[in-house]
Parts: C-alpha cells; sequence; structure tokens
C-alpha cells in the first residue's frame, strides 16, 4: 500500500514543523532572557539604605530630671525633681536613678529613712559636683 501525500497533507506538515520550530525559538528566547536577568541581578551592587535619624523619645523616662511644676512658690528654672533609689554610699545617702547616675543629697541624714526605697527628690542639681540641694523628698508607690 502506497501512501501518497496530497498537496493539502504537504501543507499540513510544513504548518507542524513551522509551529514546533516557532514553539523551540520562543521556549529558547525565554530561558537565555532568563539566564541572563539573573546573572545581572546576583553581580550588581546592593544598594545602601539610608535612614532618617530617629527622634528622641517625646517623654522624659521617669529616673530623669524633670522641671518641677508642683512648686509655684519656688524659682521652676533651677528646681527639679529626681526619681531613683535611696542607697548608702559609705556614710552618706544617695540617690540612684535607672540609669545608674548617682547623685550626693546635701541632707543626707533626710534620706536615711528611706534606705532601699524609690523616692521622688525635689530640689535644685548642682551639675558640676552632682549635688541635689534637698527641698523635699517622698516615697513613691512600688
Amino acid at each position: 500500500m502506497e501512501t501518497s501525500l496530497t498537496p493539502g497533507g504537504k501543507n499540513m506538515k510544513l504548518i507542524k514543523l513551522q509551529f514546533l520550530l516557532g514553539v523551540s525559538s520562543c521556549a529558547l528566547l525565554l530561558a537565555s532572557a532568563s539566564a541572563w536577568g539573573s546573572s545581572t541581578i546576583t553581580s550588581a551592587t546592593p544598594m545602601p539604605v539610608i535612614q532618617e535619624p530617629q527622634s528622641p523619645p517625646s517623654q522624659t523616662p521617669p529616673d530623669q530630671v524633670t522641671p518641677d511644676q508642683t512648686t509655684p512658690n519656688q524659682d521652676t528654672s533651677k528646681s527639679a525633681t529626681f526619681t531613683g533609689t535611696v542607697v548608702k554610699d559609705g556614710e552618706q545617702y544617695v540617690l540612684r536613678d535607672s540609669s545608674g547616675s548617682v547623685y550626693k543629697l546635701d541632707d543626707s541624714s533626710r534620706a536615711q529613712t528611706f534606705e532601699g526605697k524609690t523616692v521622688k527628690v525635689t530640689g535644685r542639681l548642682d551639675a558640676n559636683s552632682k549635688i541635689i540641694h534637698v527641698d523635699t523628698i517622698q516615697a513613691l508607690a512600688s
């Protein structure tokens, strides 16, 4: 039995061949493009990330110096409130805040009854000598 190719059969084979070549070409093109793209990504220099400076916290931490707003009869530019723990340092009692800073108290004997307790001290700070000139000492609930 002989198979004869009709003109329509030759056209069909030609169309199939062209289709197969076109699909193969597209696959090769996509594979080449993805390989080329990935090599440029891995060899690219990363861009540095520039961060905006962070703003300081809006609240003053509890153990930091803050101007005293509760004593209207005093010079508020010099009077401040300090919170911390009263501890004994040698023969004197001092105030240690949460950051570990230690302040001498000008009237150490007033602080003796508060040893080991968290207190609020109102007074004026001599920054050079780190001495607080005490106006009041109050125990805080802990």
